[in-house]
């Protein structure tokens, strides 16, 4: 009978409770909106960086990261890459050459990271052949041409395109400059234009004997998972099975993404929390004109015989209506634009090249989970439970005779 009453008397001022409601629901939904934004640019992010840059998981000699030296390789690479996939989990392994190095053309230089690859491998792992913009990724090349596929900022960088010839600088192991000839025969272009530049493909065996190092080692082995969930149980497994070799996870070979990841929960909550303070002192100020505009009302309600803790839980439960009704009409308005913009994108083309710089994409997929939601309908709840004990409290310490008196 009591939530009844309660029900009835936010009601009574309907433009005053409309107000705050609306207040709140708009409170809520932006808060909503903009974590579920910012968790889309985020997973965009590291998808991105999963699929195009370092996979889930890399193996490397344990000098290699450290001393970045030719020599640091792991033997047998080959064999190792293809005893991976007994671990469950794993989707695809490539083994790779890597070496820092000087490329030039037609009198302009650039340093790079160039990798050896094979082909085949590397496009189950990653997902630069999708990117290819033109020319091919290694495909129908002849052997007797040294092909390489370049990022289209370096591409620009170095004023080359599909059959410019690019001269490669490197030491091999052993310290000795080496300079090899390419073709270039094809450009890709990723949502990253820090690693279009930064990095160049070339076939395994164009690589493995100008740099010095034995048939099927490798410098890198990168390791895509089924799942990223996964992670941290299939990276104890390899490191357990590749004891002599160094196991890392993407979030340890970017901890600026793991960062972004881990801090993406609290952030949705500080924003929340923020807004959620502002609202509760509109909450406080409704609630408090409500209780001294029925000063009378409540002395008569206290005079025939209702208790002061059924008026302390009237009050509550006014207050909490307020705060869950535009709460809940703000998260479901929140949620489903996020559904509607999740489907279609938020096209930010307009800022493509800035987003690039930073590896954002300019296609944003807003995403929100679940228990996200659910979390913030319990801090909409205690909203309204705090914001209503001072009101309470006030209509507590009213005399009955005095306020029956009150005109």
């Amino acid at each position: 009978m009591v939530i009844a009453i309660a029900w009835r008397n936010i009601w009574r001022n309907k433009l005053r409770s409309l107000v705050v409601i609306i207040a709140i629901t708009l409170g809520i939904f932006a808060g909503v909106f903009s974590t579920a934004f910012m968790k889309g640019m985020v997973d965009q992010r590291i998808e991105s960086a999963i699929e195009n840059e370092v996979s889930h998981i890399q193996l490397h000699h344990p000098d290699f990261r450290q001393e970045d030296k030719l020599k640091q390789f792991i033997p047998e690479a080959g064999q190792k890459t293809d005893s991976l996939y007994e671990i469950e989990g794993i989707e695809a392994a490539s083994n790779r050459l890597s070496s820092n190095c000087m490329i030039t053309a037609a009198g302009t230089g650039s340093g790079v990271l160039l990798n050896g690859i094979h082909p085949e491998d590397e496009s189950r792992v990653t997902n630069i052949h999708t990117k290819i913009v033109e020319g091919s990724y290694f495909e129908d090349i002849p052997k007797r041409i040294k092909p390489l596929v370049i990022g289209n900022d370096l591409a620009d960088k170095l004023n080359v395109k599909i059959k410019s010839r690019i001269v490669v600088q490197f030491a091999d192991v052993h310290g000795n400059p080496v300079s090899l000839g390419f073709r270039v025969t094809g450009i890709y272009n990723t949502d990253n234009s820090v690693f279009d530049k930064m990095h160049v493909f070339t076939r395994y065996q164009d690589l493995q004997s100008a740099m010095g190092v034995p048939e099927g080692a490798g410098h890198e082995i990168a390791v895509l998972l089924k799942d990223n969930e996964l992670l941290e149980e299939v990276k104890t497994q390899t490191a357990s099975l590749f004891k002599q070799q160094e196991v890392s996870s993407w979030k340890d070979i970017s901890p600026e993404l793991s960062y972004l990841n881990d801090v993406m929960g609290q952030y949705m909550y500080v924003i929340i929390v923020i807004i959620l303070l502002a609202l509760l002192f509109g909450i406080i100020n409704t609630m408090l004109m409500a209780v001294l505009e029925r000063v009378k009302e409540l002395g008569m309600l206290m005079a025939i015989g209702m208790n002061r803790k059924r008026v302390f839980f009237m009050i509550m439960m006014e207050s909490v209506f307020l705060a869950v009704t535009g709460g809940i009409t703000g998260i479901l308005a929140g949620y489903g634009i996020t559904e509607i913009f999740g489907s279609t994108g938020i096209d930010l083309s307009i800022y493509a090249e800035g987003m690039a710089a930073m590896g954002w994409e300019p296609v944003v997929y807003p995403a929100v989970e679940l228990e996200t939601l659910a979390g913030v309908t319990g801090l909409v709840i205690l909203t309204g439970i705090i914001s209503a004990i001072y009101p309470a409290l006030k209509a507590l310490k009213l005399n009955p005779a005095e306020s029956i008196r009150t005109e």
